[in-house]
């Protein structure tokens, strides 16, 4: 019975064995099929790639020179079915469409006016259209820059509604593209907007504006805005544009419950010298914190007033901060003659140790 028993075990084995040497040699060959596939995939992938390229290139020297001819000639129903002609795949239009748009770049007046008549009697806008309603966000945005080139407005309700969006990037290029084609509105996006006005966003906004010599509205209508960020893209704007008449709406926006805009605030204030609100600055110091009442004495500093001069020497005497001291006795110096014979008077009289500081104001080498 146990050599029998033995022989059974032996069996066993062995054939386990072999089943497992079958599976070895199955995923081995697998492997090596699976290998060549992928090889075979990749040649033919890049074999294609290259050909689109070459095909692309052929066709963007193509379309250069047929545009052209378009744009200066007086048989334009000619020349449109010469480009026409060529321009039946999907990638052949996309790749017109790229060349109208770096070509409208440098066109102005009639040149692009039939440009766009091009695009649009080619049914170009249609594509953009649909890149629009994409559900991938990078081919929405290339709808969005095509759409805002060629002054296609016809789906600015579907650009506004990727403002909401979280993706960072998907929302910048809404914000741009509605700068463009919201002609009585430009900047009417900023009323939409949920998420954060981020700093890059701001600057891609501020560039477009300076540009495209765009008209600059009156940014004082964001300062009521629930968006925080908005805010402070608009104060920043009435710095930039040094929007005076905005005076009332930023003596407003002093009394903001947020500490940060109300330094933006008090920082234009300083920057455009809005010398109406130095009676406002000055009842706001006591209430601000460090940084905001620091702010304060240098907003001052821009804008030299003798109404201030008494605020600023109690500043100067009852501060024990040196840099809050040395910002007030700036600003005293700034009045011209009365504030420097009032730092000279404060130096000589001996009632407190800041002589240190107003000799370094007064010091003209450095100043």
């Amino acid at each position: 019975m146990p050599d029998i028993q033995n022989l059974i075990d032996n069996y066993y084995h062995l054939f386990s064995n072999r089943i497992v040497v079958l599976a070895l040699v199955i995923v081995i060959v697998t492997c090596i099929v699976g290998m060549f596939i992928l090889l075979v995939w990749i040649l033919i992938n890049r074999n294609n790639l290259k050909k689109r390229l070459m095909l692309g290139e052929k066709l963007l020297v193509h379309y250069q020179t047929l545009l052209i001819d378009y744009l200066f000639s007086d048989d334009n129903a000619q020349e449109m079915d010469k480009i026409k002609k060529i321009a039946q795949s999907e990638f052949s239009r996309n790749i017109l469409i790229n060349q109208m748009i770096d070509l409208s770049i440098n066109l102005s007046g009639e040149a692009k006016t039939k440009l766009r008549e091009l695009y649009v009697c080619m049914g170009l806008h249609q594509d953009s259209i649909r890149k629009v309603h994409h559900r991938k966000w990078h081919i929405k945005i290339k709808g969005f820059k095509e759409l805002s080139f060629m002054d296609i407005t016809t789906v600015n309700d579907a650009i506004r509604k990727a403002l909401e969006s979280k993706n960072d990037i998907l929302r910048l290029e809404a914000q741009l593209a509605l700068v463009r084609l919201e002609k009585h509105d430009p900047f009417g996006f900023l009323d939409h907007l949920v998420h954060p006005f981020t700093m890059w966003e701001q600057l891609n906004v501020h560039e477009l504006i300076t540009f495209h010599n765009l008209i600059v509205p009156d940014f004082s209508r964001w300062l009521n805005s629930t968006n925080d960020t908005v805010v402070v893209f608009a104060l920043n704007m009435i710095r930039v544009f040094k929007q005076t008449q905005a005076v009332d709406c930023v003596v407003e926006t002093l009394k903001h419950p947020n500490t940060v805009i109300r330094r933006h605030a008090i920082d234009v204030c300083g920057e455009i010298q809005l010398r109406e609100t130095l009676p406002t600055l000055k009842n706001r110091y006591k209430d601000e914190d460090y940084h905001n009442g620091l702010a304060i004495v240098q907003a001052m500093g821009k804008m030299p007033d003798k109404s201030i001069l008494g605020f600023l020497k109690l500043v100067l005497d009852k501060e024990e901060d040196v840099q809050l001291q040395i910002e007030a006795a700036m600003a005293i110096n700034k009045m011209g003659d009365i504030g420097t014979a009032v730092l000279e008077k404060l130096m000589l009289s001996g009632y407190k140790n800041y002589q240190i500081i107003i000799r370094h104001v007064l010091d003209k080498r450095i100043n």
